[in-house]
C-alpha cells in the first residue's frame, strides 16, 4: 500500500426497481455506454490506488461489463441490501485499509454518471485541507430539494449533520443545501464509524450518511464541498435515463462543433461516447451514430443516416437515409446515397452506391459502380460469403450478386442479372432470358376480361 491510499468504492447494487427492468440499474446505457462505465472512465483520470464496485447477488451482467476497464475494479457482492453503509462495509471488505492508513476513500454511486473530474479532485482537495476533516460530503443547492436530504453546516462553514427530508423540521426543509450522497472519508477512521453504525431504523437499514453525527462525536470536523446539481443528476427512473443522456448529448455536439464540425440541427444528432469527428464534417438533420464510429475530415452525411461501428474516409458522401452497419468502412471520396445498407463491407475510393442498394461481406474496389437496387446475396441461410468486386467495375442495376462470387477489374453486369458464377476483368456477363413480343396479346386479353364481366 502507499502511504496516503486513495481507495474508490462505487455503489452498484440497486436492482433498478423503478426502471422496470431485469438489467441492473448502472448497466443501462447512456449515449451507447453502460452508466456504470462512464463514471469509472471518469475515474480513470484521478488513478485511484484501487477500485470497488459493489454489485448486488446475481448480477453477473455487472462483473462481465467492468472485467475489462482500464482500472481493473474488484467486484464485491453485497449479499443482503441492508443499506448505503452496508454496502460501503462490503466494498471495504475487498480493500486492504487500515485504521493506520492516513489516505482517502471516495465513496461514488454508479447512477450518476455526469460526475466530473474537477468535482472529484475538489472533494480530494478538501480532505486534504490543513484541518483535514474526517468526513466531506458533496453537496448541491437547487430551488426545489423535494426529498433530497438537507445539509446543515454551522457557522463556520462545518457540516454539523445530514437530516432527511422526511425527519427535517420545517426551518430545514427550507434550505436548499442538499445531499448528493458522495463522500470523501478518512482511511483509518471509515472503518471505525462503519462498526458504530446501527439500524435502529424504520428500513432497518445502515445508513451511511450516519457516519458524519459519529465523526463529530468522535471530535472530527465534518466539511462540505458544493458542486453543480446537473452533475449530481441521480438516474432511478428512464425519465431519469432521459434526462441525463440529454445533457450528455448537449456536451458531445458541443465538443463536436467546437472541434470542427458544422451540424444544421444538433438537436436532432445523436452522437455515442466514442464518436470520433474529423475536422470541416457537416451533419445534416436527425442523423444516429452507435458506438464505434470514425470520421474523416471533409466528410458529408446527410439526413437521416443510420451509422454504427463503421469509418468513413476523407471527403465521402453518406445518405440521406443510409444505413452503415458493424464493418462498414467506406473510402476516400466515396459515395452511399439514399436508401443504401453496408455492412462488413469495403467501399474503396471514389466507389460510388447510390440508390437502393444492399452491401453486405463485400469488398468494392476503387472507382466502382454500384447499380440502383443491387444486392449481394451473402447468406445461404448457414454461412455468410463474400463478394469481391473489382476497380473500376459497374454493376447494373438491379443486379443480384450470389456469393461467393468476384467480378473483375472494368466488368459490367447488365441489369436485371443474377450474377452466380465469377465475371473475368473487362468482360460483360448478363444473365436474363431473350425479351419476346407478342403483337396484339395485350388488346385481346382485356376483351376477354371485359365479356367475362359484362
Amino acid at each position: 500500500m502507499q502511504t496516503n491510499p486513495l481507495i474508490t468504492i462505487v455503489l452498484a447494487a440497486g436492482k433498478g426497481t423503478r426502471m422496470a427492468s431485469a438489467r441492473p440499474k448502472v448497466l443501462h446505457p447512456l449515449a451507447g455506454r453502460p452508466m456504470l462505465l462512464h463514471l469509472l472512465d471518469t475515474l480513470t483520470g484521478i488513478s485511484p490506488t484501487a477500485t470497488v464496485v459493489v454489485a448486488g447477488p446475481d448480477m453477473v451482467e455487472l462483473t462481465e461489463a467492468v472485467a475489462d476497464h482500464p482500472l481493473s475494479p474488484k467486484v464485491a457482492v453485497q449479499e443482503e441490501r441492508l443499506g448505503t453503509g452496508d454496502a460501503v462495509k462490503a466494498g471495504l471488505a475487498a480493500t486492504e485499509i487500515s485504521a493506520d492508513d492516513n489516505g482517502t476513500v471516495l465513496i461514488l454511486f454508479g447512477d450518476t454518471p455526469l460526475l466530473t473530474e474537477e468535482t472529484i479532485r475538489s472533494l480530494m482537495q478538501a480532505r486534504a485541507a490543513t484541518d483535514a476533516p474526517g468526513v466531506v460530503v458533496l453537496g448541491f443547492r437547487t430551488p426545489a430539494p423535494g426529498a433530497y436530504g438537507r445539509l446543515i453546516v454551522n457557522a463556520d462553514g462545518h457540516l454539523q449533520s445530514i437530516v432527511e427530508a422526511k425527519d427535517a423540521s420545517p426551518a430545514e426543509l427550507a434550505l436548499e443545501l442538499c445531499n448528493s450522497g458522495l463522500m470523501a472519508v478518512d482511511a483509518g477512521l471509515l472503518p471505525a464509524l462503519l462498526a458504530e453504525l446501527t439500524n435502529d431504523n424504520a428500513n432497518g437499514e445502515y445508513y451511511l450518511t450516519d457516519i458524519v453525527a459519529l465523526a463529530r462525536s468522535q471530535g472530527r470536523t465534518c466539511a462540505v464541498v458544493e458542486g453543480v446539481e446537473t452533475e449530481l443528476m441521480g438516474i432511478n427512473t428512464r425519465v431519469d435515463l432521459a434526462a441525463a443522456d440529454a445533457v450528455i448529448q448537449q456536451k458531445l455536439r458541443r465538443d463536436a462543433m467546437a472541434a470542427g464540425t458544422s451540424m444544421h440541427d444538433p438537436a436532432s444528432v445523436y452522437l455515442s461516447w466514442d464518436t470520433e469527428i474529423g475536422r470541416d464534417v457537416t451533419l445534416e438533420p436527425n442523423v444516429v451514430f452507435g458506438p464505434g464510429v470514425t470520421i474523416a475530415n471533409n466528410v458529408l452525411v446527410r439526413a437521416f443516416s443510420h451509422i454504427e461501428g463503421s469509418s468513413i474516409g476523407e471527403g465521402a458522401i453518406v445518405g440521406p437515409f443510409a444505413r452503415l452497419r458493424p464493418g462498414a468502412d467506406i473510402g476516400t471520396a466515396a459515395s452511399i446515397g439514399n436508401f443504401v445498407e453496408i455492412k462488413n463491407a469495403v467501399i474503396s475510393a471514389g466507389a460510388k452506391a447510390n440508390h437502393l442498394s444492399y452491401i453486405g461481406d463485400a469488398a468494392v474496389g476503387p472507382s466502382a459502380n454500384i447499380g440502383a437496387g443491387t444486392i449481394t446475396c451473402n447468406y445461404d441461410g448457414f454461412v455468410k460469403s463474400k463478394t469481391d468486386i473489382g476497380a473500376g467495375a459497374f454493376i447494373g442495376s438491379n443486379t443480384a450478386l450470389v456469393a461467393p462470387v468476384k467480378v473483375g477489374e472494368g466488368a459490367i453486369t447488365g441489369a436485371g442479372s443474377v450474377i452466380t458464377r465469377d465475371v473475368q476483368a473487362g468482360s460483360l456477363a448478363v444473365e436474363r432470358t431473350e425479351q419476346r413480343s407478342l403483337l396484339g396479346w395485350a388488346t385481346k386479353f382485356r376483351n376477354a376480361r371485359r365479356k367475362q364481366n359484362s
